[in-house]
């Protein structure tokens, strides 16, 4: 009964700490979701054509590129706990930048130094979860962080919409303050026990790990397990080892496919697309809200099924959900979206849409690439999966309005349901089942061959 109560005790703790961690999520969420907004503002403020509406918006997916693989090297010789404290200063910076900025220059420099905190925080956040979480807990602990990132995308769908009448300058200016919140939450909270034995301290490994499950001997028992595993820091080439392999491409894979299925065509440019088929702006913006809601659902959902019914089982389950969405999503457009019953169809296609993709894809992009990986390379292992997803989400940025432009929005969605269908042939064959196995289990598994076979 004793130990019952002492486990609560210690998810307690662990809960408080990944919670605030997620705040970083918050941040990811609000700063890339509030540009949707905003951008109907700022286009006629600065006489901006598609190609500078695509800029603008693309200029935090570069800063987040640059950000995620700077985070890496910095995070294995800092620790992870301190990158996310830098994190949230960048993001202050970003974000009084962005909302005085007198001219589209400087609001591109704003929005590249934003991208420069988002990316490191898509980077360390979950791996710092992931490393102070339990086994039985970890994947509703990292989806936690995308759980939070949804949740400041739909409120920076609200903020959008409730300040349609005031400036984007405002809208960019709220964000400070889940920044100062992360930045004083984050300076209370311990070390990654991991990163502390990696570093080779062990007595204060084992003294965060003693206050995160509060069972002496689970705590040794888990530092012992860590350090029979211990491997020094590797460098970037350990990637390119064929043991490790099987780990890259999954991960990889998975972020890839979580951008070039559309998720973040539809974040981006809802408002503006719906906009020029015919939907009032007001509409367009409350469109948008509901996709926002949608997201946080299926991601609260994706927290419960990584942990219920597993990684791999839930990928497999919704991609094809969302494949079927866009397919009818495509079929409104080319009949004219806004006549009739058509809008409502179109609607509930985005929302079903943004349902199964964030719920299966989004929510399992940062969680399998926080495990996968052995601890010597862990943190460039999950730098790599964010310039995969940063890398492919630039891209969609900068080419989703000309796409439209050039194969009209039902050729555009009917190409993302494609991919969508790709994706789950790519899950099918190559990503295992990472569910009640400990990060130390999945290292063995590589090293031995089996990666494959969790299933």
């Amino acid at each position: 009964m004793a130990q019952h109560s002492q486990t609560v005790t210690g998810s307690g703790i662990v809960n408080l700490i990944a919670g605030v961690a997620a705040t970083g999520g918050l941040l990811f969420g609000y700063d890339t979701g509030i540009i949707s907004a905003a951008l109907l503002q700022i286009t006629p403020d600065f006489s901006l054509g598609t190609l500078g509406q695509q800029v603008v918006t693309s200029a935090i997916v570069a800063g987040a590129l640059a950000g995620c693989l700077m985070a890496a090297p910095l995070s294995d010789r800092l620790g992870r706990r301190y990158m996310i404290m830098f994190a949230a200063l960048v993001f202050i910076v970003g974000t009084l930048v962005a909302s005085f900025a007198p001219g589209v220059e400087v609001l591109v420099a704003a929005r590249f130094i934003l991208g420069l905190a988002v990316g490191m925080c898509s980077q360390i956040v979950p791996v710092y979860i992931a490393e102070i979480a339990p086994r039985e807990k970890r994947g509703q602990m990292v989806v936690l962080f995308q759980l939070a990132v949804v949740t400041g995308i739909l409120v920076s769908f609200i903020v959008g919409y409730l300040c349609r009448a005031q400036s984007w300058r405002l809208m960019f200016g709220l964000g400070i303050i889940p920044a100062v919140i992360l930045f004083g939450g984050m300076s209370l909270l311990p070390r990654s026990p991991r990163w502390l034995a990696m570093k080779g301290k062990l007595e204060s490994a084992f003294d965060v790990l003693q206050r995160l499950r509060r069972d002496p001997v689970a705590a040794r028992a888990e530092l012992d397990a860590i350090v029979a595993m211990h491997d020094e820091q590797a460098p970037w080439s350990a990637l390119l080892q064929p043991w490790v392999r099987p780990a890259v491409v999954a991960s990889v894979g998975v972020a890839l496919f979580c951008q070039i299925t559309g998720i973040n065509a539809v974040l981006y440019y809802a408002p503006t697309i719906f906009a020029g088929v015919g939907f009032g702006e007001g509409s367009a913006l409350l469109t948008s809200i509901a996709i926002g809601v949608a997201m946080v659902i299926s991601t609260a959902f994706g927290s419960w099924a990584v942990d219920a019914w597993g990684r791999r089982r839930l990928l497999l389950r919704l991609v094809p959900g969302a494949a079927v969405s866009l397919m009818v999503l495509a079929a409104m457009f080319a009949q004219g979206a806004t006549h009739g019953i058509n809008t409502w169809i179109t609607a509930a296609a985005v929302v079903c849409y943004a349902i199964f993709n964030v719920g299966s894809l989004s929510v399992a992009i940062w969680l399998v690439g926080a495990e996968v990986y052995p601890l010597s390379c862990r943190s460039k292992g999950m730098s790599l999966v964010a310039a995969t997803h940063w890398t492919a989400d630039l891209l969609i940025s900068l080419t989703t309005l000309s796409l439209v432009q050039a194969l009209g929005a039902a050729g555009t969605f009917c190409m993302y349901a494609g991919l969508n269908v790709l994706a789950f042939v790519f899950i099918w064959r190559y990503v295992p089942e990472t569910w009640g196995r400990s990060l130390e289990e999945i290292e063995t598994a590589l090293k031995a061959g089996t990666f494959d076979r969790l299933r």
